[in-house]
């Protein structure tokens, strides 16, 4: 399983999105300093869910970190979070 599915699978299960985008921009950053070159390691991702309802950005994106505390810890380098309750 890539880095991008675990993400996937992570995020659907913890937050059942109503939209989900995630992105892979690790060739974007292939030969920079910190960089592993592994392909799996620079993400976006933004997801839109219920459970941010009433919640701040911090707050929103703290969930998100949380939900993903395992795969930053395996090889994450980066990730840029947007996290959005549902609109009207």
């Amino acid at each position: 399983m890539t880095m991008e599915d675990r993400i996937v699978e992570r995020l659907t299960t913890v937050f059942a999105p109503l939209a989900l985008e995630v992105v892979n921009e690790s060739h974007l950053h292939h030969g920079h300093a910190n960089s592993p070159g592994s392909g799996q390691s620079h993400f976006r991702v933004h997801v839109v869910s219920a459970r941010f309802t009433g919640l701040g950005r911090l707050e929103r994106h703290r969930l998100v970190n949380e939900a993903l505390a395992e795969e930053l810890s395996a090889g994450i380098h980066a990730l840029a979070v947007k996290a959005e309750p549902p609109t009207r």
